[in-house]
């Protein structure tokens, strides 16, 4: 199964939910926002929604400063 992560392709030999992809990025979900196929998913759907052959995710880490 390939996905595409901020335009870089990752194989996967199963299918992975979007908070297992999160994890294995290393990645603080509280700090982020996830766009699939062009729409963003609910934090609260994280563990629900499967990732498929093909998705296209774009996942952009809010940071603050001042």
């Amino acid at each position: 199964m390939k996905i595409t992560v901020n335009g870089e392709t990752k194989d996967f030999t199963q299918n992975i939910t979007v908070s297992q992809m999160l994890d294995l990025l290393e990645l603080d979900t509280r700090k982020i926002a996830v766009e699939r196929n062009f729409e963003i998913v609910p934090k609260s759907t994280y563990n629900n929604v499967t990732l498929e052959d093909g998705d296209r995710l774009e996942i952009v880490a809010f940071i603050g400063g001042g």
